[in-house]
């Protein structure tokens, strides 16, 4: 990862544009958004803060918009029964701003945004609240680690020296939260304000 930096660092804001893009369209097994725009910004320090944020912003929405079309379209051609995250959607649309709090809380928070997305594609949600939320979140996430990120960036890149480590980890992380998110029954937790677990069926993501 650290060789593809390197050689988009040399676009100017066009690499992490680029790279930021693809990565959001993966909807798992990806390093943190916050991670790769810091360490574009540890590479040319002379790139200004707050136009680097509204790049990565702007780089994550677009891909998360690609993800979440690509996820409605491959529902097209899947008969597999969604009823457990529709209850998400029709939640959703009962709320005024629903969707603009649901994305911006994922994108500004640890919370695993890319599985948000693959449900926003599973339920085919067409609101725009939730690429507005989801923008100002990220703006205010990348913003906040690029400013404190030459304290945090290198004792967090010393954590992962072993490159092996670092990937097989995140892996494992996203892995665990797609299983998480699918065993929560959301009908129960939305309506009845109770958490119920169910047996997941991963094979709907």
């Amino acid at each position: 990862m650290e060789d593809i930096l390197e050689i988009f660092a040399g676009f100017s804001y066009l690499g992490p544009l680029i790279v930021l893009f693809l990565v959001n369209i993966s909807p798992i097994l990806m390093p943190p958004n916050w991670l790769i725009l810091s360490s574009f910004y540890a590479l040319d320090d002379s790139m200004d803060i707050v136009v680097l944020t509204v790049v990565g912003a702007t780089a994550s929405t677009a891909g998360r918009f690609v993800l979440k079309q690509l996820v409605s379209k491959f529902k097209n051609h899947s008969n597999n029964n969604t009823s457990n995250l529709t209850v998400i959607g029709d939640y959703l649309n009962k709320k005024k701003y629903g969707y603009v709090i649901s994305s911006f809380v994922f994108a500004v928070t640890p919370l695993p945004d890319n599985i948000l997305f693959v449900a926003y594609g599973l339920i085919k949600a067409k609101s725009v609240g939730m690429y507005v939320g989801f923008w100002f979140g990220k703006l205010l996430a990348f913003y906040v680690m690029l400013t404190i990120s030459p304290a945090i960036l290198i004792p967090f890149t010393r954590i992962f020296e072993d490159r092996l480590v670092g990937i097989l980890l995140a892996d494992g992380l996203g892995i665990i939260a797609i299983i998480v998110f699918a065993a929560i029954d959301w009908n129960i937790l939305l309506n009845k304000k109770k958490l119920r677990l169910i047996k997941p069926r991963l094979w709907r993501f």
